[in-house]
C-alpha cells in the first residue's frame, strides 16, 4: 500500500526514519557503553577491593565495640554491686544472694564469686568464698568453693588484694576443665575501715563471648541450652558441632592477648590452648609474624602484602587482615578474609554490572525501536489531543507520526509542554508532601530530644535532703539547650548548657554533649576533668565550629560541698539567706580550644540553699520592642522569692517562667529557654 506522503523517488521509497534513528542511537550507545562497560568492569573490581578494605576496618571496629560494650557491662555490674557488698560486709550469709543477683541480672556473667582473706569470718573457716553459677538457662546454684579450692595461694587472689582498682585477669580454665575457658573481672572489696578484705570475680565464658559477638549479642546461653535440650546434646558439645569444619574461603575473626594467646577463635579447641605468635613463628613467611607482633603491641592496621609484594598467608591460604586493639583490655581483634574470596567477588561484581549493561542495551534497542516506530506514525488526532491537554488532561496520549512538516514540530512542542506540566504538578505534590513529612519529622525529633532530658519531678521522692526541678522550652521544634542530673555515690552530678545556634544542628550537638556528660561522669567525679574530657571530645573534628557553654557541678549530699566548673556559661544564683551570684572563673566554652585547661572551684552550701541555673534564653528574652528581660529582673525576682521564703525549685522556676512570659508578651520566642533549680535541704 502506498501512503500519500510516501512518494516514490528515483532511488526508491525513502528509508524508514525509525530504523535510521534506532540504528544511529544504538551505534552511539554501543560505542559509549562499550567504553563505559570497560571502565565499569575495571572500576567495579577495584571498588570491591577498596570496599573489602573498608569493610574489614569497619567490621573490626564494630566487633571491637561489641566486645568493649560487653566487657564494660560486666565491669559496671561489678562496680555497682561492690557498694552493696561493702554495705553488707558484716553479713556473710547474704553474700550468696548477692552473688546470685549479679549472675541473674547479667546474662553475660557465667559465674561470680567473692573470695575473702584468710579467716575473715572465723565462723566460716579459714577460706570463705560464696559462689554462684549458671547451671543451665534457668537454674542458678550457690556454693562455698573455698572449702574445696585453696584460692589463698593463687596469684590472681594476691594481685586482687594488692590492687587499687578492678582489672581483667588472664584467661584460665575453670578448675582445670579445658572445656570451660574463662576470663574474670577482678575487683577489690574493702570494709568500712578501707582495708581490702575480699576479691570479687565475675567470670565470662570465652565460648559465650564468641557466641554473643557472632549473634549480635543475643542471649546465647538460653538459645544454646534450648537447642541442647531439644537434641539431647550437651551444650558445650553442641557448640563444638556448630563450628565450621575448616576455614577455607571463609572470612573469620579471632582475638588474642598481648602474649598471643587466643581469646576468641572459630575453633574452640584453640582458645587459651594455642598461641598466634608461636604459630606465626612456625610459618616460613615473616608477614604473619609481623601481624602477630603488631597485634601484641596494641597497634591498628590493615595487612595484605609486604613491601616485596608477598601475600599474607594464614590457615594455609592467602588472606587480607584488619586488626585493632580492644579498649580497656590487653586484647586485640583481627578479621581475616581470603584473598580469593575478594578476587572472585570483584570479578562477579564487575561481571554482573557488565551483564546488566548488555541487558539494558538490548532492552533499549527493542523498546526504543518500537517507541520510535510508533511515534513516527501519521498524526490523526492532534487537534483533539491538544484540546484535551489544554483542559488539564495531561495524561492524554499524543498520536505518533512520521511526517517531517510543521505538524511534527507542533506535536513535539505539545509533548514537551505536556511533560513539563505533568512534572510541574508532580513536583508541586511532592513538595507539599515533603513539607508535611518534614513537619512530622521535626515533631518526632522534638519528642526524642525531650525524652533525653529528665522529665519526672520530683526525681527522687524518697530523698528528704534534695529537691530538683527543671524545664526546657525550645525556640524551634528542636533546640540546643540541655540540662541533666543524676546521683552516684551520694553525689549529685548536674549540668546545664547552651549550644551555639538553633534548630537541628544544635539539637544534635546537644545530644552528643549530654551523652558525653553521662559517659565521662560515670568514671570521673571532678567537674574540671569532666569538662576537660567534654572539651577534648567536642573539639576533635569540629568542622562546623560549634561550641557549647556549660556549667558542671558535683554536690556532695552528705557534706554540702559543691565542686563546680564553668565553661563560659552564665553564673548561677545562690538563693538562701539572701541572693548571691556563684563566683565563677572566666573559662572558655567547650569546643573552642582543644587543649584549654578548665579551672575547678568549690564552696560549701548552707542547708535550704537553692541553686538556680539558667541559659541566656532567660536574661536575653526580648519583648516586641526588643528590650531584654535582663539580669536585674532575674535578681529582683530571686530576691522577692527569698524574702517570701519560696525556695522550692518548682516555685522558683514557675515564678521565673510567668515573669518572662509576661514581659515578652506576644513577641516570638527568639532563643531556647532552660532553667534548673536544685535545693539542698
Amino acid at each position: 500500500m502506498n501512503w500519500p506522503f510516501k512518494k516514490k523517488t528515483k532511488t526508491g521509497y525513502p528509508k524508514s526514519f525509525a530504523k535510521r534513528l534506532t540504528w544511529r542511537i544504538m551505534l552511539t550507545l554501543l560505542i559509549v557503553m562499550g567504553i563505559t562497560s570497560t571502565l565499569i568492569f575495571s572500576g567495579g573490581y577495584l571498588a570491591v577491593n577498596a570496599g573489602s578494605r573498608l569493610f574489614c576496618n569497619r567490621f573490626v571496629k564494630g566487633k571491637a565495640t561489641e566486645v568493649e560494650a560487653l566487657m564494660s557491662e560486666i565491669r559496671v555490674a561489678c562496680i555497682n554491686n561492690a557498694t552493696v557488698i561493702e554495705e553488707n560486709i558484716g553479713n556473710p550469709d547474704k553474700m550468696y544472694d548477692l552473688m546470685e543477683r549479679i549472675v541473674k541480672q547479667n546474662p553475660a556473667i557465667n559465674s561470680c564469686g567473692l573470695s575473702f582473706i584468710d579467716n575473715y569470718y572465723p565462723q566460716k573457716g579459714s577460706r570463705f568464698c560464696p559462689y554462684a553459677y549458671q547451671e543451665d538457662s534457668v537454674t542458678i546454684k550457690q556454693e562455698d568453693v573455698g572449702q574445696k579450692y585453696n584460692y589463698l595461694e593463687q596469684e590472681w587472689f594476691k594481685r586482687g588484694i594488692e590492687a587499687e582498682e578492678g582489672y581483667w585477669s588472664t584467661p584460665f580454665h575453670q578448675y582445670g576443665d579445658t572445656l570451660k575457658p574463662l576470663v574474670s573481672y577482678m575487683l577489690p572489696i574493702r570494709d568500712k575501715s578501707g582495708r581490702t578484705v575480699a576479691v570479687l570475680g565475675a567470670d565470662l565464658s570465652l565460648l559465650d563471648l564468641r557466641a554473643m559477638t557472632e549473634s549480635t549479642r543475643r542471649n546465647f546461653s538460653d538459645e544454646r541450652e534450648k537447642q541442647a535440650a531439644e537434641n539431647g546434646v550437651d551444650s558445650l558439645e553442641l557448640q563444638k558441632l556448630q563450628e565450621p569444619d575448616d576455614l577455607e574461603y571463609e572470612p573469620f575473626y579471632f582475638i588474642t592477648d598481648t602474649a598471643g594467646t587466643y581469646i576468641v577463635h572459630p575453633f574452640s579447641k584453640k582458645i587459651i590452648n594455642d598461641n598466634f605468635i608461636e604459630e606465626a613463628k612456625a610459618r616460613p613467611d615473616t608477614l604473619a609474624l609481623h601481624l602477630a607482633h603488631q597485634m601484641a603491641a596494641g597497634k591498628r592496621n590493615f595487612v595484605d602484602e609486604d613491601e616485596d609484594g608477598n601475600d599474607l598467608e594464614l590457615e594455609d591460604m592467602e588472606v587480607i587482615a584488619s586488626f585493632r586493639p580492644v579498649a580497656h583490655t590487653s586484647w586485640s581483634i583481627c578479621l581475616v578474609m581470603p584473598a580469593l574470596f575478594v578476587d572472585v567477588l570483584g570479578y562477579v561484581f564487575g561481571g554482573v554490572m557488565l551483564l546488566f549493561i548488555v541487558i539494558g542495551l538490548l532492552v533499549i534497542f527493542f523498546v526504543g525501536r518500537l517507541s520510535i516506530k510508533r511515534s513516527s506514525k501519521p498524526l490523526k488526532r492532534l487537534a483533539v489531543s491538544a484540546d484535551e491537554v489544554a483542559k488539564g488532561n495531561f495524561n492524554t496520549v499524543l498520536p505518533p507520526m512520521k511526517s517531517r512538516d510543521e505538524i511534527h514540530q507542533l506535536r513535539d512542542s505539545f509533548e514537551q509542554m505536556q511533560l513539563s506540566l505533568k512534572q510541574y504538578v508532580a513536583d508541586l505534590r511532592e513538595a507539599t508532601a515533603q513539607k508535611a513529612a518534614i513537619e512530622n519529622e521535626m515533631k518526632v525529633a522534638h519528642d526524642i530530644q525531650m525524652s533525653m532530658l529528665p522529665k519526672t519531678f520530683p526525681p527522687y521522692p524518697e530523698r528528704s535532703d534534695l529537691d530538683i526541678f527543671g524545664s526546657l522550652t525550645p525556640a524551634k521544634g528542636v533546640g540546643g539547650d540541655l540540662f541533666d542530673f543524676y546521683i552516684r555515690d551520694e553525689q549529685l552530678f548536674f549540668c546545664i548548657g547552651d549550644v551555639s545556634g538553633k534548630g537541628v544542628p544544635a539539637s544534635l550537638y546537644m545530644a552528643v554533649t549530654r551523652s558525653l556528660f553521662r559517659n565521662i561522669s560515670l568514671h570521673v567525679s571532678e567537674p574540671a576533668r569532666i569538662v576537660n574530657g567534654l572539651n577534648q571530645a567536642q573539639s576533635e573534628g569540629n568542622d562546623t565550629n560549634m561550641f557549647v557553654t556549660l556549667f558542671v557541678g558535683v554536690l556532695d549530699l552528705k557534706t554540702g560541698a559543691l565542686r563546680y566548673c564553668n565553661a563560659g556559661h552564665d553564673a548561677p544564683l545562690l538563693m538562701g539567706r539572701d541572693v548571691t551570684l556563684l563566683p565563677c572563673e572566666c573559662n572558655l566554652p567547650i569546643g573552642v580550644v582543644a587543649d584549654f585547661i578548665f579551672e575547678q572551684q568549690e564552696l560549701t552550701l548552707e542547708k535550704d540553699t537553692t541553686i538556680f541555673l539558667y541559659t541566656d534564653g532567660l536574661n536575653e528574652a526580648e519583648n516586641i520592642e526588643h528590650a531584654q528581660f535582663g539580669d536585674n529582673r532575674i535578681m529582683d525576682i530571686a530576691t522577692s522569692l527569698v524574702a517570701d521564703k519560696q525556695l522550692v525549685p518548682m516555685q522558683v522556676i514557675r515564678h521565673m517562667t510567668d515573669a518572662v512570659h509576661t514581659f515578652v508578651g506576644i513577641a516570638e520566642q527568639s532563643d531556647d529557654l532552660t532553667m534548673l533549680a536544685i535545693q539542698y535541704k
